[in-house]
């Protein structure tokens, strides 16, 4: 629109100027014969002044209209009468005197209030996702995540890095999450999956000589939704060729502390502390630990090697350990609240039981003090620099369970106590994953992030032998005990690769079908290289302060994966599914549709 100030760039220093303002009724109110409306803009409100003795037609038109109603309005900057400023708003000492007033467009009575920060509930935010992404919230949220984006994407540019846009029907190859498929019409009996990842493609680049890719990439995964995850995701992806692990940290540092400080306004600094994978679990009990505090757990399994107390010896004799985490103050915890909620945070998480004490008055109290020797007592003392007023609790079983279970509690301790610190960001990256995992329920050995990581160089030889021991040349970036990504050193000689397969239980003939155009590639001179992957919404979310990654996705499904603003996904015709030789097996019975947008 021609000559249009935004609302919320109107000041003082506007004083006396004839301007052009257009956007929303925000609030509107009648004093003394004026009206008085609030117009707003992505920038902000001004405050319109309507006089029936000057403005006769535009005031009949501001008595009429209604919140969100598109004005174009045309009139004079003044300052406000004394004691009518409002210091709140940047707007807040002048008004504009309306001498002409045009209507854009009406709205009806609205389902939802979008002019302030109101609770309103998220069916109805997502069922009235145009009228949502009107509140302040989501154009904070929106417009930081195009500046991240685009800060990503200049500083990439001044790395070297050249964005190429790789396909997004591929083959399956349903190693990880479960693949979204597209069958073809052409080829009847045969799909297309969306891609999980552009892995494959970006390693081709490699072998086509383009040394630096990266992508602002779409990528789908059919699994189950949560907090941070959608079925559809955007990812910063790259590649680098003739590199080791130190040069893809540098790049990524210096892309997203960058973009962090463009886009929120937080400083970041680097480098990055660097943590293996081991140690992670040991400290923290995570892999994706929260460095923001300390209170980190400890293994007393020596301290009780010989105690007579069954659990913990149980424990040991059998190959695992005894975690322990102290928690300051924790006296005031009662029974109920360790064996309720404490109790179910271990749980959830494998542990069989939470074992717990407290120290009051130089003497431990609760049900295990009394199985523990006096030197056991002394040790536990002095290893955890225990004092009057603390609670101390323990996990004990297969080491990973033991350490992964306390980890959670001490987080929910975090949460309890306030250990937390506020508007800090502790970035880290957590190196040297295990390069395969055995499934639980079928020993079946997998990979941890995917089949062409390297091992460590001084694991190779327990491929074969010890797979679970073997180290990777895999990192992940944490920050605040959220990750944000992965990536890893690539394998590009034919025959480590194919040890690889083998080690995960794929035939000759299965890694030709699915990978067999990859290892083609990489007869013909690949360079070695590596890469990264790093969720584009979970960095927002952390950078604009957010606890889901809905609040900063345009368009995003429920956590029953429906849109119910469009009410998809919706039932298929029989002559769609006949085009592409395809029909239903069994129509399930839902009894009515979650589609509103309902959780479960």
């Amino acid at each position: 629109m021609k000559g249009r100030r935004m609302c919320g760039t109107v000041t003082a220093g506007d004083e006396g100027q004839r301007l052009t303002v257009a956007g929303w009724v925000n609030h509107r109110r009648d004093h003394g014969g004026l009206t008085f409306i609030d117009l707003r803009d992505h920038t902000g409100v001004v405050q319109l002044v309507f006089n029936p003795a000057t403005s006769p037609a535009a005031h009949e038109i501001a008595e009429r209209c209604r919140l969100e109603w598109v004005l174009k309005v045309d009139g004079l900057v003044g300052r406000r009468p004394p004691g009518s400023e409002n210091p709140n708003l940047p707007t807040g000492e002048v008004e504009l005197t309306v001498e002409g007033c045009e209507v854009l467009g009406q709205a009806e009575a609205m389902p939802m209030g979008v002019s302030d920060e109101l609770a309103a509930d998220e069916r109805v935010r997502l069922q009235y996702r145009y009228l949502d992404l009107r509140r302040p919230r989501m154009q904070r949220n929106l417009r930081a995540r195009h500046r991240f984006i685009k800060s990503l994407r200049d500083v990439a540019d001044e790395l070297g890095f050249i964005e190429i846009e790789t396909p997004t029907m591929i083959p399956s190859t349903p190693e990880g999450a479960r693949d979204f498929i597209v069958p073809s019409r052409m080829w009847p009996g045969h799909v297309w999956a969306l891609p999980q990842s552009p892995q494959i493609y970006k390693q081709l680049c490699m072998v086509g000589g383009l040394d630096r890719y990266f992508q602002i990439a779409r990528c789908w995964r059919d699994e189950d939704l949560r907090a941070d995850r959608q079925f559809e995701f955007t990812q910063l992806d790259l590649e680098m060729s003739f590199v080791e692990e130190d040069e893809v940290f540098l790049v990524l540092e210096e892309m997203i502390s960058r973009a962090f400080a463009t886009a929120f306004d937080i400083p970041v600094s680097t480098p990055w502390p660097r943590l293996p994978f081991s140690e992670a679990m040991r400290r923290f009990g995570s892999d994706k630990p929260d460095t923001r505090f300390g209170h980190e757990l400890e293994d007393v399994s020596d301290i009780f090697r010989a105690s007579s107390f069954r659990v913990f010896r149980g424990a040991l004799d059998q190959g695992g350990s005894v975690q322990a985490l102290r928690v300051q103050a924790g006296a005031e915890l009662t029974r109920g609240e360790l064996e309720g909620e404490w109790l179910q945070v271990a749980r959830t998480y494998g542990a069989v039981g939470l074992a717990y004490m407290w120290r009051r008055s130089g003497v431990y109290e609760g049900a295990i003090a009394k199985f523990l020797s006096e030197e056991e007592q002394e040790a536990l003392t002095a290893r955890l620099g225990l004092q009057d007023g603390d609670c101390v609790c323990f996990t004990a079983g297969r080491t990973q369970v033991a350490q992964t279970s306390l980890g959670a509690v001490r987080l929910h301790a975090a949460r309890r106590f306030g250990w937390i610190p506020p508007k800090r960001f502790d970035f880290l990256w957590v190196t040297e994953f295990p390069l395969f995992e055995a499934d639980p329920a079928t020993g079946r050995i997998g990979s941890v992030h995917h089949p062409f990581t390297q091992p460590h160089p001084d694991d190779w030889d327990l491929v074969r032998t010890e797979p679970t021991a073997v180290r990777s040349r895999s990192y992940d970036i944490v920050c605040n005990g959220v990750e944000l990504g992965s990536g890893s050193l690539r394998i590009t000689n034919p025959a480590q690769q194919a040890l690889i397969f083998e080690a995960l239980g794929l035939s000759a003939e299965e890694a030709q079908r699915k990978f067999g155009f990859l290892m083609s590639a990489f007869r013909y001179g690949p360079p070695p290289h590596g890469g990264f992957a790093a969720g584009v919404d979970r960095m927002v979310m952390l950078g604009v302060g957010e606890s889901t990654i809905r609040e900063v996705i345009a368009f995003p499904k429920t956590q029953s994966g429906a849109d119910p603003m469009t009410g998809s996904p919706t039932p298929v015709a029989p002559e769609q599914l006949a085009e592409v030789g395809l029909r239903l097996a069994k129509v399930l019975e839902r009894g009515g549709t979650d589609h509103d947008g309902r959780e479960g």
